[in-house]
């Protein structure tokens, strides 16, 4: 018999990897859906007239190739050791930390905690990360983390504008901020109508302001202390904001103890990487009675259905998706991972441990200053935490050269100074070869001074909490990351449906490349030349978006989707700006368009004007056509989403480009829906003019328990001139803290393009439409399939309508907590439809997995037949007492159900199954007591009781 090769590639990552479903499977499937091919499939579903003519051009690499090629790119990349500052430290991340969470897929697969009883382990770590903000900003109230720095110094001035007594218009900022955060600062006040004032702090007139910031440390290492500023904000009815280094308050008075209101810095020197600009943990703190104004996530503490401790995200009300314009900010994505892997660094080192390497960073950068001004130098201040500024004159240029040659970058400021910042990775070696960048051969002093004001050292205590004093062995913190991570379930556990959120494969060689030094340890404010390997990978990621989407131009400075909405929204204004169209200012938006499309408009200054959608959720053309032609030459653009948040391929979607255009507006295509478009229709060839793309959902980078993720946006030609600009200038138009965002996490969308090829990212796009119209085949006549395209067919989700069901007394939040019995997590709840569910199974899902969710969706139907026909009443099913907890099970039964249908429901494991630590958890408790720090120890003791 002749010999006949396999058809099997092991290097095709796209079509035997990352594509969930085999050839066979997609047979079967088809066969449900009844289509003849996955092209027809396309056809009925994609319209004709939006579909794109070329293919995408780029061949895939193997696994091994992609490796070869990133090591050869991070190559190009020279990480010098940085002393520049600026918000960007050196640090050291604990390879325990580094194994058990930063590379760890239980961790980095996590979705954002809304379902709180499948959460309580990354919601514990967040509440450590809390308490650690409270505790050493001397502040009662922290949230879960911010994008950065210096979007969080531009939330806090919004907060302080909604919450201070004074009706000024103007806000301080003091010049001695980092200069990136007096730019985004700027680009947030301008539409706004703020006046910001930046001027030194005695110029400083309470009177004339709402608020103010200052930057403790400063930006060229002041210390101040504010107490007198503070006071005199506080008489004029202000508020005043610290921006602050949460290394230096081990050390320093804490802002609290000043009087400050709120407090807002990055937690990336807690062992997270520079990463050339991120991802890192902001975090803000503040004063109770402002609590219910701060942005951003809230981790609570409540109790479950048997009275027990559990977590939660407090004050939801608050949120963009439920406030939508009347919201206080758009805030989507935040940066848990960073902020758990922060908050672990806490843990594993303690208080003392903390203190001690703040003291060691304080008594090098005193010997240090000594030594420069021992050999003439002249050096400010005289009074500092770990950063110097040392005048060379004419002499600044061969300082910074000799400086490289030394291995080591210093901060340029202004035309005859430098900055030194040292941080945990400085040693005796690094004071030696910056001494000898200034011709200084003689060792430094042998031991150093405390160079702090006895009036500003800090004598309060901090990180009390038992959780700060564990044994830090690394078998313990081993033992508690695992503790943590096996309270949760994320996607290395079971498939997250969730509709609109993209829970897709995170492939491990793309995470790989993440913490090779090469591209962990660059500052972003580095020199051009030292990061060529990460312009490369940044060129090559903008010009394949490019031909993916039809546009001209990127900008991946926005760090979320929701600063990407925001930083196109502020494009378009700029464009109509430049053209003298000022009163172009009303935003025609969906009633069902994204929760954060409103809010980001608003915190553009923009009117919202809300177009209704037709019975089948599309947008209904006769209301934006009035309403355009209402708003005439004051339109500035329309926000829509592609496929829409219904899950359908609407037909309109170039009359709507047509009729906006006509009015003179711009076109604003929300790129959340992408992982439906990519190598089928290009939003740039259909009419639209910028777009986001959410790259923790179409392009693969891991949602993180709630982020990191990023927001780069599109544009056509026109609009390119208006992209953000970039934050060291210190002007207004920059939207993050860094010129390219989080660039680290850019890498993981790069990886899976080169992994993909532009036919595998075809192919998953076309997979991804199969998989949710084989959703919806299968349990349309057990659910209502809400709304779909002409020819029955949805997108890449779907809609499954639980509303009848609220007859027998049955909600959707049942039907949620009962999947977690079934080890599921819920898909994405009453939204945009309220009671419903929407459905988003990701190509990456295989079919064994697809089908045990439909068992369990078709099991769950059973039980609330059985609830309609009377065999259970609603309060004692096993739909409302779910979920179920080993703690259920051993306990007395006394259940209309037996253990077995309550615990082990079609489609839960036998082996494996998953056990949510506690039962339903009570939100509305937790909100009427918040209570957002880690707990009392009694409160432990009381639990364990």
């Amino acid at each position: 018999m002749a010999w006949q090769p396999v058809g099997y590639d092991p290097d095709d990552f796209a079509n035997r990897r990352h594509i969930g479903p085999s050839p066979e499977e997609m047979a079967e499937m088809l066969e449900v859906v009844g289509a003849p091919s996955l092209d027809a499939l396309i056809d009925e579903t994609v319209p004709a007239s939006i579909r794109q003519k070329d293919s995408l051009s780029w061949p895939a690499l193997t696994e091994r190739e992609l490796l070869a090629r990133m090591r050869a790119v991070a190559a190009r990349n020279r990480p010098l050791i940085s002393l520049i500052g600026q918000g960007y430290y050196g640090t050291v991340t604990p390879p325990a930390i580094q194994r058990n969470i930063l590379e760890n897929p239980a961790w980095y697969t996590a979705y954002t905690p809304y379902q709180p009883e499948i959460a309580q382990g990354r919601l514990e770590a967040l509440l450590n990360f809390q308490t650690m903000v409270s505790d050493l900003t001397g502040l009662p109230v922290a949230n879960a983390s911010l994008l950065d720095e210096a979007t969080a110094a531009a939330e806090a001035m919004t907060m302080a504008q909604r919450s201070a007594k004074s009706k000024a218009k103007a806000f301080f900022v003091a010049e001695d901020c980092h200069p990136q955060t007096i730019a985004v600062i700027r680009t947030r006040a301008e539409p706004l109508g703020i006046h910001v004032l930046v001027g030194p702090p005695d110029s400083l007139v309470p009177s004339e302001v709402f608020g103010a910031i200052f930057q403790y440390p400063g930006t060229f290492g002041h210390l101040r202390d504010l107490t007198g500023d503070i006071d005199r904000l506080h008489a004029a009815g202000a508020l005043a904001i610290v921006a602050t280094d949460l290394l230096a308050l081990t050390l320093l008075k804490e802002p609290g103890a000043m009087g400050a209101d709120i407090a807002v810095g990055s937690a990336q020197r807690f062992g997270v990487p520079m990463g050339y600009g991120g991802p890192h943990a902001a975090f803000m703190s503040c004063r109770d009675s402002l609590k219910r104004a701060m942005p951003g996530r809230i981790v609570g503490v409540s109790v479950d259905a048997r009275g027990n401790r559990a977590y939660r995200l407090a004050l939801q009300t608050r949120e963009q998706h439920i406030r939508r314009e009347k919201a206080t900010s758009n805030v989507c994505t935040a940066q848990a991972l960073l902020a758990v892997m922060a908050s672990m660094y806490a843990v594993f080192h303690g208080p003392k441990g903390l203190r001690a390497i703040a003291e060691r960073v304080h008594i090098h950068t005193q010997r240090l200053a000594r030594a420069l001004q021992a050999a003439g130098a002249r050096v400010s201040p005289s009074h500092f935490f770990d950063t110097i500024t040392v005048e060379v004159g004419v002499g600044q240029a061969g300082i910074l050269a000799a400086a490289r040659a030394e291995g080591l970058n210093l901060r340029r400021i202004g035309t005859d100074r430098v900055g030194i910042s040292l941080d945990e990775t400085t040693d005796e070696q690094v004071l030696l070869r910056v001494l000898r960048t200034f011709g200084i051969d003689a060792a430094p002093p042998h031991r150093g001074n405390v160079a702090i004001p006895e009036d500003l050292l800090r004598t309060s205590s901090y990180l009390t909490h038992p959780v700060f004093h564990m044994n830090r062995a690394e078998a313990e913190m081993m033992r508690y990351m695992r503790r943590l991570s096996d309270r949760d379930l994320a996607l290395d556990r079971a498939m997250i449906p969730l509709g609109s959120c993209t829970m897709k494969l995170n492939a491990a060689a793309e995470m790989i490349p993440l913490t090779w030094p090469e591209f962990a340890n660059l500052h972003p404010f580095c020199p051009e030349d030292q990061a060529a390997g990460y312009r490369e990978a940044i060129e090559d990621l903008s010009a394949k978006l490019c031909e993916i989407t039809g546009y001209d131009a990127f900008s991946m400075q926005p760090n979320s989707g929701a600063q990407g909405e925001y930083a196109g929204l502020l494009t378009i204004l700029r464009y109509h700006r430049a053209r003298g169209d000022d009163q172009r200012r009303i935003c025609l938006i969906p009633v069902s368009a994204h929760g954060t499309n409103p809010a980001s408009a608003q915190m553009a200054g923009m009117e919202v004007v809300v177009v209704r959608s037709t019975s089948q959720g599309d947008v209904d053309l006769e209301d934006f056509r009035a309403k355009a032609a209402a708003a005439g030459d004051r339109l500035a653009a329309c926000m829509i989403t592609y496929p829409s948040t219904h899950g359908v391929f609407e037909d309109t979607l170039r009359e709507v480009c047509d009729i906006t255009h006509a009015h003179g507006g711009q076109v604003y295509l929300d790129g959340a829906n992408m992982n439906a478009l990519v190598g089928l229709v290009k939003p740039g060839l259909v009419g639209a003019d910028v777009s986001h793309l959410n790259l923790h959902k179409t392009f693969a980078i891991p949602h993180g328990g709630g982020g990191p993720g990023m927001g780069p946006i599109g544009v056509k030609a026109h609009l390119a001139p208006y992209l953000p600009t970039d934050p060291r200038s210190g002007q207004a138009g920059a939207v993050s803290a860094a010129p390219f965002g989080s660039a680290s996490i850019l890498l993981i969308s790069w990886a899976y393009c080169l992994l993909m090829g532009g036919a595998g990212l075809t192919q998953a796009t076309k997979v991804a439409i199969l998989s949710a119209n084989y959703v919806a085949a299968r349990l349309k006549d057990a659910y209502p399939i809400l709304f779909a395209g002409n020819r029955g067919r949805v997108a890449h989700e779907c809609i499954l309508d639980t509303r009848p069901f609220a007859a027998h007394g049955i909600t959707v939040e049942d039907i949620a907590k009962r999947l977690i019995d079934n080890g599921f997590h819920a898909p994405t709840m009453s939204w945009p439809v309220a009671g419903t569910l929407m459905v988003e199974p990701t190509e990456s899902e295989p079919k064994a997995e697809i089908d045990r969710f439909i068992a369990a969706m078709l099991g769950i139907r059973e039980e609330i037949a059985a609830v309609e026909r009377g065999d259970w009443r609603v309060e004692e099913s096993p739909l409302r007492r779910a979920p179920h907890t080993v703690q259920d099970l051993v306990a007395d039964w006394d259940r209309p159900y037996s253990r077995e249908q309550g615990c082990f429901p079609p489609g839960a494991f036998r082996v494996d199954k998953y056990w949510p630590p506690v039962g339903r958890v009570d939100n509305a408790y937790g909100d009427r007591n918040l209570v957002c720090i880690c707990p009392p120890v009694e409160d432990y003791a009381q639990a364990a009781e």
